[in-house]
This record gives C-alpha cells, structure tokens and sequence, in this order.
C-alpha cells in the first residue's frame, strides 16, 4: 500500500488575496479596495492603514458598494469590491448585472466568507446560490481558487484582465500549492518562500482553464474552492487503501467552464465526482453534468455538494463532516459509484 501523502497546509485564501493586493497597491495608485463594512473580516485593515487613499468604506451597503466600485471602473480605475459573499450576491446582484456585467465596468467583485465559511451563523450568512446566479449573468467570469497559488494568480490576473470577475475566498487555512505538496514536505519552505515563485513545471494557472493537481486513471474528482482539498485527501486514501488512482482536478473557474479538460476526462470512460460547496442545485456539479448529457457521454457520475433542505448549523469542519463533503465521505461515494 501507498503511503498518505498531504499537502502542507499554508495560509487562509483570503489572506493571500489581501498581500497580493497590497503588493499590487504599492506599485500602481489606480488599485483600489472598496469595503461595506468588511475592511477587518476581508483582512484589509492593514491595507488601509499603507494606502489610506486607495480604499473607499461605504458601510453596510453592499448595492452602493457595487454602483461605487461601477462607477471607479469606468473611470479607468482597477478596483476590487470586496464583501462577504453572501451578502454581495443577493443584495447586490441588480447591481452586478446591470452595473458591472451589462455595461461591461471591469470590477473586481470579491466574496469573503464564502460557503459555509461563517459557521454557526447560520444559514442568513452562508452563500449557497452564488455560483448559481452568477453563472446565470452574461460577461462575468466566476473564480473559486483552490489553494493560496491559485489565489495568487487569480488575484494578478484578474487586474489584468480588464474584464468583469467575481472571484470567491473562504476563511480556514489552506494548502500553499496541492501541485507541488510532495516538493514542500521535502524541503519544509515556510510560507513567506512561497509567494511568488513557480516551484514546479507543473505550476500552471490560466483563468477559464481546470488545472489537474493529481493524476489518475480510475476516477476523476473535479472540486472548485475549498472542496479541492477533501477531494485530494479522498485520492490519496483510495491509493492507500485500495490502490485505486483518482485523478483529482482543481476546476477553479466555474464559468467559463473548462469544456475542452472535460471532454477529455469524460472520454476516458470513467466514473466522475463533482464536489463544491454551494447547493447542488445551480453549480459546478450541474454545470458538468449538463455538458455530458448534451454530449451524448454516459459516464457514471455524481454531484457532492450541499443537498436541497435546511443547512444545520455548525462550523465549516462540521457542516462538510455531516454533508460527508470529507476525504472520508468523498472515498465512500466513489467506491459506492465505481461498484454500481
């Protein structure tokens, strides 16, 4: 049997979006944070206090704070609208649709604290329909990075793009790069090493592209986000245990989606888990799904996700723990699929 091999675990996402984007700041005076009332939560009190000038507050007002960040981008500004997730995609979407999406303002809409990353909250703060409206809007692209050097990358190439994004950060501490876990737990690097540099030739993130952090050749996991994670941990698992190799793929871009790696995956033959956290309904899950059928692929398949009921209540560990969204409930499923 294989031995368990985990990646070392880094730094919040949303973290890392906050030192990029002071990394950013420092260099080009166009950048700008706006905040409802979520400069400390989106870790940007020190960004403020280095760039008093570049970031606007507009308190709980997240509709005024997509119509301000709106109104900068078509002033030529490169501005990053940063709010808990939530909030952000509900009270604000006319906003996004027809301030930032239909008039084609590059903003940069940031959720923090996405999915079920405020816990015991409850289910007022979680954001369970994002990708689901979101996917619904022409000219937006919708980003969930998977570990902090997706996060690096989306963030840097996202003020490059010119173009209208939303990109989505949860709160637990995750892994520095799931391509490159063996290379860090051979030299034990610490984080402050890991930004920016490319450690491996498998180090490759384009926005709209899916990147594969583990190969394998029985089952496919596709996750998005956080849920990346606990699909690697149900790899490395299934190898140990069972000798099965799963291919696990990073699809951090939910829309435009990766057609051209799924299509690949899917003519394989194999069965495929899709995982994130967002309701099953609307999401990745449904995204991919769609795409097979219409493709006339009969692979055998399954949408992992937060099912159509109350959400219970708790932390973000045990809400996946009761959704089984876990190396242990994800191995479980693709066993159960791969016996069918």
């Amino acid at each position: 049997m294989n031995d368990i091999k985990m990646p070392t675990q880094g730094l919040a996402n949303l973290e890392v979006f906050a030192a990029t984007l002071e990394s950013l700041a420092a260099v080009d005076r166009n950048i700008i944070a706006v905040t409802s009332d979520s400069r400390g939560s989106g870790k940007l009190t020190p960004f403020g206090q280095k760039f008093p000038k570049q970031i606007i507050e507009v308190g709980i007002a997240e509709q005024n704070l997509v119509g301000v960040a709106a109104g900068l981008a078509s002033a030529g500004k490169t501005v990053f609208a940063v709010s808990p997730a939530c909030f952000l995609t509900a009270r604000a979407l006319e906003q996004i649709k027809n301030d930032v999406a239909y008039s084609n303002n590059a903003v940069i809409l940031v959720g923090i604290s996405a999915g079920v990353s405020y816990g015991a909250l409850g289910t007022t703060h979680h954001s369970l329909h994002d990708y689901a409206v979101l996917r619904a809007i022409n000219n937006l692209i919708v980003v969930a990075p998977a570990d902090n050097f997706e996060t690096e990358q989306a963030i840097l190439q996202a003020a490059a793009l010119n173009k209208p994004i939303y990109l989505r950060f949860g709160k637990k501490a995750m892994p520095f790069n799931l391509v490159i876990s063996d290379w860090l737990l051979a030299t034990g690097n610490e984080a402050e090493n890991q930004f920016p540099n490319n450690q491996s030739t498998n180090n490759q993130f384009q926005l709209g592209k899916g990147r594969i952090v583990r190969e394998g050749s029985d089952i496919t996991f596709i996750g998005t986000g956080e849920t990346v994670l606990p699909a690697f941990e149900a790899a490395e698992k299934l190898a140990a245990e069972h000798g099965i190799q799963a291919k696990v793929v990073s699809m951090h871009t939910i829309k435009p989606l990766d057609y051209e790696l799924i299509n690949t995956i899917a003519s394989e033959g194999k069965p495929i888990i899709t995982v994130e956290e967002h309701m099953i309904n609307g999401g990745l899950g449904e995204a991919v799904a769609s795409y097979l059928m219409q493709n006339s692929f009969r692979n055998s398949f399954k949408i992992m996700g937060i099912p159509d009921e109350y959400t219970v209540t708790g932390s973000q560990n045990e809400i996946f723990n009761h959704y089984d969204i876990t190396g242990v409930g994800i191995a479980k499923e693709a066993l159960k699929l791969m016996n069918q």
